[in-house]
Order: C-alpha cells, then structure tokens, then sequence
C-alpha cells in the first residue's frame, strides 16, 4: 500500500524549537527541506531506505541518480568514506562550503544503496549555511539531500521555490530566506588516479586546482551517471531556453548579463558572483510568464564554467 503524503507543508523557522522539530521529523523518516549556501536541500535519513525512497518518490527522481549527503563536520565524512590525502586538502581548505568529494565507501559505511544508486562511491560535503549545519548538529547524522525540487525542474534559491513544487509531498520547510551562493556545490571525483571535476558550481574550479596543485582531469561526456547533477536535461524551466542570445526574438523573454536592455539581468555590471546567485531565481520569474527564455551569453571562466553547465542543460533537450 503507498504511503500517504503529509497533508501539509509546514514552514519552519531557524528557531532552537523549530529546527529540533524538523530533526524529530527526520528521525521519524520524513522529509524535511532545508537552505544551504548553495540551493535548498531536501533532506532524508541517509541511512534509512524507506526515508531515502521517499525523495525519489517526492521528487521524480530516476533512482539510477545518486544523491549527495551533508554531514556536520569532515571526521563525520570519514565514517562513510575512505579518506584520502587530497580529500584532507580539500576539506582543510573549503569545508564547510559549496564543495562535495566523491569518494570510495568504506566498509561498514551504514548509508542506505539507494543513495549511492548502487555505486561504490558516496558524494559527500560539509554545508556552511548556519540553518544546514544548526540542522544536522540537531539531527546527528548524515543528511542525503539533492536539490528541493521536482526533477530536472528549475533548483530551489528560496522556500517559496521549494513550495511551488514539492508543497504535500514532504512534511516540512525550514525558511531562511534566500541561498547566497545560488548554483549547486562543485563535485570533485577522488576516486580515481587523477582528480576529476564531475559537476561545477559554486566554487572555481581554479581555486581547487590550486590548493592540489594539479589540474583538474575533465571526464568526456558519457551517459553513465557517476556523480549528482549529471544528467544531460537538468535545471530546466517548462519553457524552451535559448542560449547565447543578444536580443529576444518576437514573443521570448530574455535573461541579461552586463550592460543590456532585458527583462531580467543576472548581473548589470557583470560580476558572476551575483549572477550565480540571481541564476535559478530569475529564471522562476521569467519561466512564470510562459514565454521562451532566451539568455545572453556569459563568460566561460570562474562561476561563469557553473553558470553555462545550468544553463546548457535547462536548454538540453527534453526526455
């Protein structure tokens, strides 16, 4: 028999009182969504397969997709994963933060398989977001938390997002206001011989080469999912995207960046920075009107490499 939805929402607040009543909720299997620095998550047991099932459910999510877990503190991490000399340079240097390791599984890991969706790797990071990190100290243990929102869907900045397309089917919100960062934690791959850079996002890529001291190797594009946020339609609104565009054909809306005349702009004076951060808020508002987005081009360097990997796939075509 399917397990019925919570029949309502609830909105939290960083209240010492609501955030212990979002970690009864966990405890007890549900799901509950959460800000971090970089999207809200939507957070689940990581060791309890039905709770893990029910993100899928919630979401939409092919089960084929793995998801990333937050935990409190980087020794937390070494619980689940084997640990590695880079992996400690990484941690040192950006955890907490908008950075997630993929690592091998340690034996006796206690994470659920369906978080790894049956890889021998788990995607792990340390959010620095007060609420994120005030909530797993609540909790007391591993958080597997994608992205609060339908699948492929356009990622969550505010809980107003997370309401719009997940309202019923998870227990609860807690509502911080917006994320700062915007676009989704860098994924690096540790699993291998060399460094890889699975996903981009919220931290440069050329900041963590430099603390390895070594470049990033970037995998060719394959339709074997080994990481989260790999699939080649993702992000995206219900609207079509068209990129690179210097000005909107009849009937689109177009999303600015620099100096330009558009309906929204990313970043009037062109710091990517802000315009990761604005990124998935704006296109909710634009993709609200019902009218095809086109966006203008952004520099490929920085945040500008995370901001044009959303963008390529909210324009992918669609399953």
């Amino acid at each position: 028999m399917d397990r019925p939805a919570p029949p309502e929402t609830l909105v939290l607040t960083t209240a010492s009182a609501d955030l212990d009543r979002a970690a009864a909720l966990l405890r007890a299997g549900e799901l509950v969504a959460f800000p971090t620095e970089t999207v809200y998550g939507l957070g689940a047991d990581a060791r309890n397969g039905r709770a893990v099932a029910r993100i899928y459910e919630a979401k939409g999510r092919p089960s084929f997709n793995p998801l990333i877990v937050h935990v409190a503190a980087p020794d937390d991490a070494r619980r689940h994963v084997q640990w590695t000399d880079a992996a400690d340079r990484l941690a040192r240097a950006f955890w907490p933060g908008p950075l997630t390791l993929v690592l091998p599984l340690r034996p006796g890991h206690g994470i659920s398989e369906l978080v790894t969706a049956g890889l021998d790797t788990l995607a792990v990071r340390v959010p620095a977001h007060p609420a994120a990190r005030a909530l797993l100290h609540a909790f007391g243990g591993p958080l597997a938390a994608p992205s609060a929102n339908p699948s492929g869907r356009i990622s969550p900045t505010t809980a107003q997002h997370v309401l719009a397309g997940l309202a019923g089917r998870i227990a609860a919100v807690i509502d911080d206001g917006p994320c700062p960062v915007g676009v989704e934690s860098t994924i690096v791959g540790l699993a291998g011989e060399a460094p890889e850079l699975l996903r981009p996002g919220g931290l440069a890529a050329e900041a963590i080469e430099k603390v390895l001291a070594t470049p990033l190797r970037r995998p060719e594009t394959s339709d074997t999912v080994t990481a989260p946020g790999q699939l080649n339609s993702h992000y995206a609104p219900r609207a079509r995207v068209r990129l690179n565009a210097t000005s909107a054909e009849p009937g689109e809306v177009l999303l600015g960046f620099g100096p330009m005349a558009c309906d929204l702009n990313l970043s009037p004076s062109a710091d990517l920075e802000e315009a990761a951060a604005n990124l998935f808020g704006h296109l909710h508002r634009l993709d609200a009107t019902g009218k095809p987005i086109a966006v203008a081009p952004i520099p490929d360097h920085g945040l500008g490499h995370a901001i044009n990997d959303r963008l390529r796939r909210a324009a992918a075509p669609r399953p």
